[in-house]
């Protein structure tokens, strides 16, 4: 019985939970490790956050399939935990248990018609365009002309980007093709990128900042008074290089030969979406409130943050929408440590920094694992076939990493066929079929 591996489980297989397996197969401990997700495929918000047209940041997924790739780790996609199996579950199953189960939700504004058809949230923008199979277009691009992002960070960019980019530009990525041709269709020529803060402020980072910039048929505008008395710490070169660029576009003249246009605002507070059965405008007003402009939108989509969602039977922390924890090790409401089970990523930490940030907190909290097991006591179920005996009893169609392969191989060659590296499929049950060996159009 003790010279039996220790099993653990990893919820969650985008960066900071498979970090974290990797960190643990690093180890001397002998370990036996499941990653579960909830979609068939792994790499979550690498796969399905990280902008289309970034490809040095999607290779990092060679990296993060290392881990599947062990005779020790199995991969169980298309697995929802509080739908299939639930915490109880795992804890049965598993002498410790990771949660890394990130932040999906896009923060709210809290504003007057923020639910108006044409107002959602960035992220489930985001999400269509990169081929999630749970999102839909918010956005009805054949009847919009002008959409405002609110936020001053790189997803607001990103999602700009996308919305300004040709379809030429964009055919090389791995965009699903149902995508590529609704953005084909899209009448969109202006986006409006409101700030709610100024520019010294502004999350951006420089290298996004400038790349907009350089769009093909692309004017970037920028009022020179929202630059006037700009104080820059002397210390915050990434805001220091933000300003030189806003300030180079300040002082360009105008294009009026632009296809289209991207208006930076900054120091504006939006105070209401307006609309008959549809966004038609959004309302801002200066930080004061003194004074207030509107201006005719017909999409709007909120770029202000991510929230995590609470897992049942786990504690969680509304008000930083995290779950609590000590060094990893997740924590009653008393403080008290709960034995074998951790946390990783955003659902420990809150939705900051960038996918790299992930693998440093999973070492931390691979560390706090490895140190507790020889503590912990042993799971009471599931010597045998695991928890894939129970899935099998509840007829869940789970995924193994043979299966993810095969899907892998056919948005490969479905790529190929198109000269792009790869296309996405999109659709879960087209998803399913190729992963159980099945052929399917993308």
């Amino acid at each position: 019985m003790n010279g039996l591996p220790r099993r653990v489980a990893v919820v969650g297989a985008g960066p900071a939970g498979l970090y974290t397996a990797q960190a643990l197969l690093g180890s001397d401990a002998a370990l036996a490790i499941d990653v579960f997700d909830r979609l068939p495929t792994p790499y979550g918000l690498l796969r399905y956050g990280v902008a289309p047209d970034h490809f040095k940041i999607k290779s990092i997924a060679r990296a993060l399939a290392r881990p599947l790739q062990s005779p020790f780790a199995r991969f169980y996609g298309n697995v929802t935990v509080g739908i299939d199996i639930d915490a109880d579950d795992l804890s049965r199953y598993y002498d410790a248990v990771v949660y890394a189960t990130g932040a999906q939700r896009g923060r709210r504004l809290g504003i007057p018609g923020e639910d108006l058809p044409g107002s959602a949230a960035a992220s489930d923008f985001v999400s269509w365009y990169n081929g999630h199979p749970y999102a839909a277009n918010p956005l009805h691009l054949e009847s919009t002309r002008a959409v405002a992002i609110i936020g001053a960070g790189n997803v607001a960019l990103d999602v700009a980007r996308m919305l300004l980019s040709t379809v030429d530009r964009l055919a090389g990525t791995d965009m699903p093709n149902h995508v590529l041709h609704a953005l084909a269709r899209s009448r969109v020529m202006e986006v409006l990128l409101i700030a709610r803060r100024g520019p010294a402020e502004a999350r951006f980072t420089t290298p996004e900042l400038r790349e907009i910039g350089e769009l093909p048929g692309v004017e970037t505008v920028v009022s020179a008074s929202d630059l006037d008395d700009v104080v820059v710490p002397p210390d915050d070169r990434n805001a220091a290089g933000n300003f030189e660029v806003l300030r180079s576009w300040a002082a360009r003249p105008a294009a009026p030969r632009a296809h289209r246009r991207l208006h930076i605002r900054f120091h504006r507070r939006p105070t209401r979406v307006t609309g008959r059965g549809s966004v038609e405008a959004l309302q801002c007003a200066d930080p004061r409130g003194v004074h207030t402009e509107t201006l005719p939108v017909q999409a709007v989509l909120r770029s202000v943050g991510y929230r995590s969602t609470p897992i049942a039977g786990l504690p969680f922390d509304h008000r930083t929408g995290t779950i609590p924890h000590d060094a990893g090790r997740v924590t009653d409401p008393s403080g008290n440590v709960l034995p074998g089970l951790y946390v990783v990523g955003w659902i420990k930490r809150g939705p900051t920094g960038v996918i790299g940030t992930n693998k440093a907190d999973a070492a931390d909290t691979a560390k706090a694992v490895l140190a507790d097991l020889p503590g912990l006591p042993r799971a009471t179920h599931g010597e045998a076939g695991g928890l894939a005996d129970l899935l099998e009893q509840r007829e869940v169609a789970y995924v193994t990493r043979e299966g993810w392969e095969r899907l892998d191989r056919l948005e490969e060659e479905l790529g190929a066929r198109a000269g792009r590296p790869r296309v996405k499929v999109a659709d879960l049950s087209m998803m399913l079929a190729a992963c159980r060996g099945g052929r399917t159009p993308a």
